[in-house]
């Protein structure tokens, strides 16, 4: 059978000395590999394992559900937020009616960068959402992913450089493997025919498209968030209110 990645995350109850060494042991009785392991929030613990026995995982979950210091939480073949989690050592904030939705802050840039890598390495089409203030970090966030991804980015249309709006481009940046940068302000409420028509265009291509202000993109545009498969919200802290009011008015103005 082939190998196969699994995450197992536990709360520890009593942190006695050689807990870890005793779950090892029994890991390494089983010919079950730890590729990673890290504390998640508090007394969490989660591992990525490797196995090439579902046999042998079923197994461990039942012995361990027999150990009192611990309580296994979680052991399922890994998501990308369980293995950022291993990495960082912290879970991402998520939506609880919302699952799509992905919530940081500034101060965890690092972990949103991470995180933007890791989608921006899916092939095919997906839609992102970016909503943050003006000077949050939106923009270098995504450069920056596309970065770790190894990808190609395109701005379409942005406040980073001055005004940048798009309304044709050329066959090297149109190649579906870029990631394309879209300011659902710029492209919507100073949107020319021709770059609307680009806009669509890109919309249809199997890429990666992120669009910042997708709530102003979808009030001004044909798209609604059915459209998107990932929303990203981005603060100073996480009291900060991301109230469009404040700034369309000096995008109108600076236009």
């Amino acid at each position: 059978m082939e190998s196969k990645q699994w995450y197992m995350e536990y709360k520890i109850h009593k942190n006695r000395p050689g807990l870890l060494g005793d779950i090892a042991s029994m890991l390494g009785m089983l010919e079950v590999n730890i590729l990673t392991i890290n504390g998640v929030e508090g007394k969490t613990r989660g591992m990525l394992l490797e196995s090439d026995d579902d046999e042998k995982i079923r197994l461990l979950g039942e012995m361990l559900g027999k150990v009192n210091s611990i309580t296994v939480s979680a052991l399922r073949q890994p998501k990308l937020v369980d293995i950022l989690a291993v990495r960082h050592g912290r879970y991402i904030d998520r939506d609880s009616d919302d699952r799509k939705t992905f919530r940081f802050t500034r101060d965890e840039l690092g972990l949103l960068v991470d995180f933007l890598g890791e989608v921006f390495k899916r092939e095919g089409n997906q839609v992102i959402g970016l909503r943050g203030m003006p000077r949050v970090g939106k923009t270098e966030s995504i450069i920056a992913g596309s970065v770790c991804a190894m990808k190609r980015w395109t701005f379409v249309s942005s406040t980073l450089l001055r005004q940048t709006i798009r309304s044709q481009m050329s066959e090297d940046e149109l190649n579906p493997n870029n990631v394309f940068i879209i300011d659902g302000i710029v492209s919507t409420i100073r949107s020319s025919e021709r770059h609307y028509n680009l806009l669509q265009d890109i919309m249809t291509m199997p890429s990666t498209k992120v669009i910042e202000h997708p709530d102003i993109f979808v009030q001004e545009s044909e798209y609604d968030f059915n459209d998107f498969d990932i929303i990203i919200e981005l603060r100073n802290n996480p009291n900060e209110e991301i109230i469009y009011d404040t700034f369309t008015a000096s995008y109108t103005d600076e236009l």
